[in-house]
């Protein structure tokens, strides 16, 4: 406890631990007795001078024993000590520290009289509206979002008008760490102080809104957001078509559109198109079909675009009937097929052995205004060559150049695939060497294809010939190509090659797997290789990977293959020393 004496009429000056939380007084004709008790908590003292004039402090909290000086006029009046939030003040203290309030706060005398909010409010409800927006700007920078929040809130009370732009990004910071409760009242506060919001803002509070299941509030906001003259975008009726697809609320979603668009909303196709691919999928085709018509009041027509999707999926589902009836609908309203839904429905025929349609939809094509395409040539000379068809795969390839069509890297490297898989890597080759002057050059894809049937033909000299000229014409090799490479030439003994490879690898800083470096290491191990086995081990661990149990235990038994059992001993004694083998591990 701490007592002070104050004669009436004289100035005082005390020490006051940053602790000070209550002080009780007791008066008489000529003293002003102060009573003080210490407590864990932020202190605000302001002397009450005759009711007019008061000098204000605020105690500064921290784990220091400072001393702060208060000079008080020790007239009749009174003392009083405002708490702060036990649940603000390590916050509001800490950001009086870093943002130096004490200096910008206003420690003149002043006539107004305790505020009757939140004490935590502290020196900002003192503080002017540029003052208290260049603290907003500076929390905001800091990423003090809860703190420039709480600010926002104080400065709506004292009548201030909040920096628009720090709002805007204060929301959407909010918005990211999902304290979208905070974002509301910013927001709310910004719009009430005439601020606008820019679309960006609305979408991203209502994209988390709809992320937490809030889709009424989502919607409120959409209504909100119109009327403060920001316009709701085609990402924003996406957003909350999809959400309420996600919960299962179809029909909902087909009302919410209609609602839209019988207030004015702009017909989005890609809004539109999104909304009859979800009935379809989660309510078949035929609902679908029936929301297409009731749309059509509405004054939003489909187009081209939303047919395709409904028979792309139709036909993913197999269900030719349904894309057929879709395909009638397009008809029904003077509409044309395009080259998209052709394709469409030779792929999905293609891939469940539908020839004989195939071939009436590529004559029908043939017959119209859209002939068929590179990528209709592209799905034809696939499937074929899924089938094994490579022959048929050709005569498409011909017809292709013969109508003037470029095939592309698509093309070549399909073909080059289905050469590789029938074992004619000369005529792989070949083509290979006829793209390099061409202006489809090979890729990485063309390259790892060739390769990878190079090897598997055993043709490793080939293959390493491949792998320089890729390298010359300034393709990097990724690790598809490396592990083909080495798996290559383990499996036909030239596993000192391999270990050259790895060590070029290791080099150029090309990534390289763990399951490289067992094969090598086990290859190595089993033709008595050890010493070379550990210096493949030494690259691993070099590059950053972590050795497993297997690449250890492969090494310990080539120790003990090559004749060498004592020291095959010694070696896994160590290793179980160092817990990488456990007690009683088997080889």
């Amino acid at each position: 406890m701490v007592y002070t004496v104050v004669p009436q009429n004289s100035i005082v000056e005390f020490p006051c631990l940053h602790t000070l939380q209550r002080c009780s007084r007791f008066a008489s004709p000529n003293y002003k007795v102060f009573h003080c008790s210490t407590m864990n908590a932020a202190a605000i003292i302001k002397c009450d001078i005759r009711a007019q004039s008061c000098l204000q402090w605020r105690g500064d909290l921290g784990a220091a024993r400072n001393l702060f000086p208060l000079k008080c006029g020790a007239l009749p009046g009174s003392v009083c000590i405002n708490r702060v939030k036990e649940v603000d003040q390590d916050e509001w203290n800490t950001e009086s520290r870093v943002l130096g309030v004490n200096k910008t706060f206003k420690g003149g005398m002043s006539t107004k009289k305790p505020h009757n909010s939140s004490s935590f409010d502290g020196p900002f409800v003192e503080n002017d509206e540029k003052t208290n927006n260049k603290i907003l700007q500076d929390l905001c920078i800091r990423g003090k979002l809860t703190d420039a929040a709480k600010l926002i809130d104080i400065m709506a009370r004292c009548s201030q008008i909040p920096d628009f732009p720090s709002c805007i990004n204060l929301i959407r910071g909010l918005v990211r760490i999902d304290r979208i409760d905070k974002a509301s009242k910013v927001l709310e506060v910004m719009v009430m102080s005439g601020g606008i919001p820019d679309t960006i803002t609305y979408n991203m509070m209502i994209g988390g809104l709809c992320k937490r299941g809030h889709i009424k509030s989502a919607i409120c906001l959409l209504d909100e957001m119109s009327l403060s003259g920001c316009a709701p975008d085609v990402i924003t009726y996406n957003t909350i078509l999809r959400s309420m697809f996600d919960n299962g609320k179809f029909e909902q979603a087909i009302e919410f559109w209609k609602d839209q668009l019988q207030k004015g909303c702009p017909p989005y196709v890609i809004t539109y198109t999104i909304l009859i691919e979800q009935v379809c999928k989660q309510c078949g085709t035929t609902r679908a079909m029936e929301v297409l018509e009731d749309m059509a009041v509405e004054g939003c027509f489909p187009d081209i675009v939303t047919y395709n999707s409904l028979v792309n999926f139709s036909c993913k589902e197999g269900k030719y009937e349904d894309a057929a009836l879709v395909i009638n609908n397009i008809l029904a309203h003077g509409m044309k097929l395009n080259a998209v839904t052709y394709n469409t429905l030779i792929h999905s025929l293609f891939s469940n052995g539908c020839w004989d349609e195939v071939d009436e939809i590529l004559e029908l094509m043939n017959n119209t205004s859209h002939p068929p395409t590179v990528i209709t040539y592209n799905i034809l000379i696939n499937g074929l060559c899924k089938y094994g068809l490579v022959d048929r795969a050709i005569n498409f390839y011909d017809q292709m150049v013969s109508q003037n069509l470029l095939p592309d890297i698509i093309t070549y490297n399909t073909l080059l695939g289905a050469l590789c898989r029938e074992g004619m890597v000369d005529e792989a080759l070949q083509l290979t060497q006829l793209l390099d002057g061409s202006c489809c050059s090979p890729c990485l894809i063309t390259y790892n294809i060739v390769i990878d049937g190079l090897v598997k033909q055993g043709c490793m000299k080939r293959a390493m010939g491949l792998y320089e000229r890729m390298i010359d014409r300034g393709i990097t090799p990724d690790d598809i190509t490396h592990r083909t490479l080495i798996w290559g030439l383990c499996r036909s003994d030239l596993v000192e090659e391999a270990v050259h490879i790895l060590k070029e690898m290791d080099k150029r800083g090309h990534k390289i797997r763990n399951i490289a470096y067992k094969l090598v290491i086990y290859r190595l191990c089993r033709s008595k290789k050890v010493d070379m086995a550990i210096q493949v081990l030494e690259l691993l661990i070099s590059s950053g990977c972590k050795p497993d149990d297997t690449i250890y235990s492969t090494i310990v038994q080539g120790v003990a293959d090559a004749g060498m059992t004592e020291e095959a001993k010694m070696l896994r004694q160590k290793l179980i020393d160092r817990k990488i083998f456990r007690e009683g591990t088997v080889f």
